[in-house]
């Protein structure tokens, strides 16, 4: 992995920033990026309170839209309460590998989930009365789902600093879940999280391992003043 080896370092004859962190501190934020995985398989153990407040603590320091802050996070402990949750995930699974039609059986041999050998599990929910926030959501009101990602993915990197696992699940009813949680009318969960220690971190994505996707070449997403022109960033090749 290019970057993660050889950081971010300012390329010949260029001068770095006066803000830039010390290229120390530069290399660990993309090796944390690069290195991040979506983790299915845990250890069991535990995290200790101050590390799980870290962690929080980086997702509530996420950019969110007016500084609307739609995050709120549901731990949850109470086995049996996992127990359920993990009964709607599997009922989701079921409906999700019939709706792939001839990938079926394919999705089903993929574990999606780690809700019971993950020492903590976190339920994400977008805030009841998000309507109210109109700063930056006038046009585009699913910019409190995209806060809410942000505030998820600066935990999952947090976690993987911490040598923590994360996977984010997201095969469930919202309704089920909501009412499993008590939420208050007008939230909308998005995502359970497993969090812990994991056995090991995969090499790659576990869905490139597996053969069912492949990260696509960044030269093909990446466009100059219209869709589909190509960019002259990439016109010396690919990206390492």
């Amino acid at each position: 992995m290019a970057m993660a080896e050889q950081g971010a370092d300012s390329p010949a004859g260029a001068d770095p920033s006066p803000q830039a962190f010390a290229p120390g501190d530069v290399r660990a934020v993309y090796r944390a990026i690069h290195e991040r995985r979506d983790m299915r398989h845990f250890a069991g153990g535990q995290v200790p309170d101050d590390t799980l407040r870290r962690l929080l603590e980086a997702a509530h320091h996420a950019p969110s839209v007016g500084f609307m802050q739609p995050w709120r996070f549901v731990r949850v402990t109470d086995r049996a309460l996992r127990a359920q949750l993990h009964g709607l995930v599997e009922e989701e699974r079921v409906l999700t590998a019939r709706a792939l039609g001839e990938r079926e059986d394919e999705f089903m041999r993929l574990k999606v989930q780690g809700l019971l050998e993950a020492a903590e599990v976190l339920a994400v929910s977008l805030a009841d009365g998000r309507e109210k926030h109109i700063f930056g959501r006038r046009t585009l009101p699913q910019m409190d789902l995209a806060s809410a990602a942000c505030a998820i993915q600066n935990l999952w990197l947090a976690a993987r600093a911490e040598g923590l696992g994360m996977g984010w699940v997201s095969l469930f009813d919202p309704a089920a879940v909501a009412r499993l949680l008590q939420l208050p009318e007008g939230a909308e969960p998005i995502a359970l999280l497993c969090l812990g220690p994991v056995p090991a971190f995969y090499a790659e994505p576990m869905l490139a391992q597996t053969r069912w996707a492949q990260r696509q070449p960044l030269q093909a997403l990446v466009f100059d003043n219209a869709w589909g022109r190509a960019s002259s960033l990439f016109a010396e090749g690919p990206v390492p």
